[in-house]
């Protein structure tokens, strides 16, 4: 039994005390710790190295006291395991030196034996949950289809991928081919981390705003869809789609557990559109962990009033960013944790 299931109790829309609370990308790159893992291994060495992963995501539990561990990982080791070359480079961020945007390359990707090559990731959910000792639940992730196939046609991060658009736009049965099979392969690895021991499982279409709202349907949620289909009646599942406010309504209706709203819709609004009934988690701007820790403490307290504490996960409204300052991650915390409604 967990010590701590607030987390999975306001996934499940149950009257809390108090709302949860846990930041995307908690377990990295903000932590004085992780940065002296970092000096010694690569990205993908501390992906890879079931040891380090665990340390990693055990590592906010202890010093922030998040009411939830996100295990350390990527989106990108499904590319990976999908026999796509991926890299990590300084200053660069991800980097596939084969961009995929013809009929041969589409058909190269292989759906791969996750429980094969993503073993480690497997053996690292375990690792964890022997660490965390049932203190708090454990969130697995994967990127939406939509957000790797911008990495796998673009070949980089971009302001706008609109080298992924073009692909989609002039070609788009090969598009569909290499969602599916991206979707396809996240269904699977999905599952087996909920088999490995995940506790409720997070979908991230980081770049899900850069398609018109009529597309992303098309090229984004429909693939979505698919993957909280496949899951939902086996664990919780977050969907979280940054920009994707227009499509709050039709999220609402997928049958996930919660939804991720990022800091450009208002808490009103997020509530308006998706009816008022769905657990929804966010939204503070990762920027405003800079402000000193009276005034976080201020607007995490406003944040939550509007919300409302019921169905309500208290998050970013994306990553925190590597600089912000371990007291100002602390104190994001523990204003929800003083928080009197």
């Amino acid at each position: 039994m967990l010590k701590n299931d607030l987390f999975l109790r306001a996934l499940k829309g149950e009257t809390v005390e108090r709302p949860p609370v846990w930041m995307m990308r908690q377990a990295g790159r903000y932590l004085p710790d992780f940065m002296k893992l970092k000096e010694k291994y690569d990205f993908f060495t501390r992906c890879r190295t079931p040891e380090l992963a665990t340390e990693i995501t055990v590592m906010p539990i202890h010093q922030v006291g998040t009411d939830a561990a996100i295990l350390f990982s990527d989106i990108l080791v499904i590319p990976q395991a999908m026999q796509i070359e991926v890299e990590m480079r300084p200053g660069v961020g991800p980097w596939l030196p084969n961009p995929i945007r013809d009929k041969k390359a589409v058909d190269q990707v292989v759906i791969p034996n996750v429980y094969e090559e993503l073993n480690y990731v497997l053996e690292a959910i375990k690792m964890t949950k022997k660490e965390l000792n049932n203190e708090v639940p454990l969130i697995g992730f994967a990127g939406s289809p939509w957000t790797i196939l911008c990495y796998c046609v673009q070949g980089q991060g971009s302001k706008n991928f609109d080298k992924a658009k073009e692909f989609c736009f002039t070609q788009p049965e090969l598009a569909h081919q290499l969602l599916q099979k991206i979707t396809d392969t996240t269904i699977a690895y999905l599952k087996a981390k909920v088999e490995a021991g995940v506790d409720a499982v997070q979908v991230f279409d980081s770049w899900g705003g850069m398609l018109s709202p009529a597309d992303y349907q098309v090229f984004s949620w429909k693939y979505m869809q698919q993957i909280i289909d496949a899951l939902k009646d086996e664990i919780p599942v977050i969907a979280f789609g940054k920009g994707c406010w227009f499509a709050l309504d039709t999220m609402a209706k997928s049958g996930a557990s919660a939804l991720g709203v990022d800091w450009t819709c208002s808490p009103k609004n997020a509530r308006y559109l998706t009816g008022g009934n769905i657990t929804l988690q966010g939204n503070f701007d990762p920027s405003r962990l800079f402000s000193p820790p009276a005034e976080i403490t201020k607007m995490v307290h406003q944040m939550i009033y509007e919300f409302g504490k019921d169905k309500y996960i208290v998050n970013l409204g994306h990553g925190i960013l590597p600089n912000i300052p371990v007291e100002n991650a602390k104190a994001f915390v523990d204003a929800v944790k003083s928080y009197k409604g």
